[in-house]
């Protein structure tokens, strides 16, 4: 589980390509202090720390990976958003991130607002449901608020502080991102869906719902 919030920007250094492609990274994270099997999310793609050797860090990608996010694009010098797996303990300042990317989108426009940079997302249909104004939404490991929201895409506003410790500042008309819609947003729109397909009408709760399942009764 990560909050999106980005802690270093590293640099991909070596590519292994095989049954799986393997990548080092170089991080100011501290790479020798990483455990074995740890999480770290780079671009927003959860991947499991396989080795560690001074400054840098081994993860692999699998097919499935490679085909379900931009990772695949990765070569020598590539910068990456970098975010450790979040501790219990930790305050939560970005919102909940799975690090599992549901499609990858691509920056439409690239504006300004005042010292703010307005970047312009294409909105991929199957995840258009999971989308509100002012909700969240993770854009290459990136926690953002959706400003505006279209039918086929949707604006985020970056303060200069994450222009300048993200890689989401150089991005460009035709790149590519990693996309990952809210979590809570995802498991609203999948009970609204199951209700409609049982034939239930949509509705908010209801003292008969919350009894049956338990809640409000008295021993």
């Amino acid at each position: 589980m990560f909050t999106g919030l980005v802690q270093d920007v590293g640099t991909v250094t070596r590519l292994q390509p095989g049954g799986m492609l393997d990548v080092w990274i170089r991080t100011a994270l501290g790479a020798s202090g990483f455990a074995r099997g740890e999480s770290i999310a780079v671009d927003g793609a959860c991947l499991t720390v396989v080795e560690t050797r001074g400054d840098e860090f081994r993860v692999q990608a699998s097919g499935e990976t490679l085909r379900r996010t931009t990772l695949g694009r990765l070569a020598a010098g590539s910068a990456v958003n970098l975010e450790r797996a979040m501790r219990l303990d930790d305050r939560l300042g970005g919102h909940l991130v799975l690090g599992h990317v549901d499609a990858v989108g691509e920056v439409c426009s690239r504006g300004s607002e005042g010292d703010a940079l307005v970047l312009a997302f294409s909105l991929p249909p199957q995840l258009s449901p999971f989308f509100i104004e002012k909700g969240s939404v993770a854009v290459d490991g990136v926690s953002l608020t959706v400003n505006e929201l279209h039918p086929d895409r949707f604006t985020v506003a970056l303060i200069p502080e994450t222009q300048q410790r993200t890689t989401l500042g150089k991005k460009a008309p035709g790149d590519r991102v990693n996309l990952e819609a809210d979590l809570i947003g995802k498991y609203v729109a999948r009970l609204h869906g199951l209700r409609q397909s049982s034939g239930q009408a949509p509705g908010g709760l209801t003292a008969e719902a919350l009894a049956a399942a338990g809640f409000g009764r008295r021993e």
